[in-house]
């Protein structure tokens, strides 16, 4: 376990939004909570710097990578999709910084938790492809969230989920055979991309939850929201507690290599 004195450091993708005048990289709070309540780590917010921002050396600082739900969708082009239709929000800015930042976070084995548009941008950043509108495919329900309805109410159960047995996923959540899930999102995994691992799916047949074949660290994207009260779901709070676990191991491993470099110095010097 890491020392308690220097806690996981978890980064958390920020989107870049129009606000008055100007733009701001934000994140909503749920997500910053989780991080802190969920896996008792300290967030790092990542501004949508695109190219501006030195990945590996951002990475290197990180024991873990956290990349939100959001509003905006991916840029079809990104997969060879047809073009949005009106009304469609982007956010080419955070394209540009959480693709390379999640190959590179499996590349350097940090550990990585990728939520609803997470989930889709790992399936594109991996090649794989997405569906633009779920809920008009046959047989699909509409996993849209209600913009009526209060935030408690919007995030609240929507339907079950069926765990692949013997997967990641149901070992971390106890050997539960399925478990029920919020629904807050209008697009989703079409083709799987190389070297991911179907972990979860709704009775619709929409992914939920992958893995990555071989990660060396914690991989996980799910497509639902458990950032959402982190605390008051023990399902979500297992998920975030693994997270955390895999980040403590990696600051453990970070500090040790930090403590070894300082001490080699001191010895040249001697």
């Amino acid at each position: 376990m890491s020392d308690p004195c220097f806690p996981p450091l978890v980064g958390i993708t920020c989107c870049l939004r129009p606000a008055d005048h100007a733009f701001v990289h934000q994140v909503g709070d749920k997500y910053v909570d989780a991080v802190v309540d969920g896996a008792e780590a300290v967030p790092v917010l990542i501004p949508a710097l695109g190219a501006r921002l030195d990945v590996d050396a951002l990475l290197g600082r990180l024991d873990g990578l956290l990349v939100t739900g959001s509003p905006s969708n991916v840029d079809p082009a990104l997969y060879g999709g047809p073009p949005p239709r009106p009304g469609n929000l982007a956010d080419p800015a955070r394209d540009a910084t959480t693709l390379p930042l999640i190959r590179r976070a499996l590349a350097l084995g940090v550990p990585l938790f990728a939520i609803c548009r997470g989930l889709q941008e790992l399936n594109v950043a991996l090649g794989g492809t997405l569906h633009q509108h779920l809920h008009e495919l046959p047989g699909r329900r509409d996993h849209r969230s209600n913009k009526d309805l209060t935030p408690a109410e919007r995030y609240g159960p929507a339907h079950p989920v069926r765990l692949a047995r013997g997967g990641f996923l149901q070992r971390l959540l106890g050997g539960a055979e399925s478990i029920v899930v919020n629904s807050l999102h209008a697009q989703g995994i079409d083709r799987l991309a190389p070297g991911l691992v179907v972990e979860a799916v709704a009775e619709d047949g929409t992914v939920e939850a992958v893995t990555v074949a071989g990660a060396s660290s914690f991989a996980l994207a799910v497509q639902w929201h458990p950032e959402w009260r982190v605390r008051d779901n023990p399902d979500s709070l297992r998920l975030f507690r693994a997270f955390g676990a895999a980040a403590r191991e990696r600051a453990a491993h970070r500090m040790d290599h930090v403590t070894e470099r300082d001490l080699s110095r001191v010895a040249q010097r001697a």
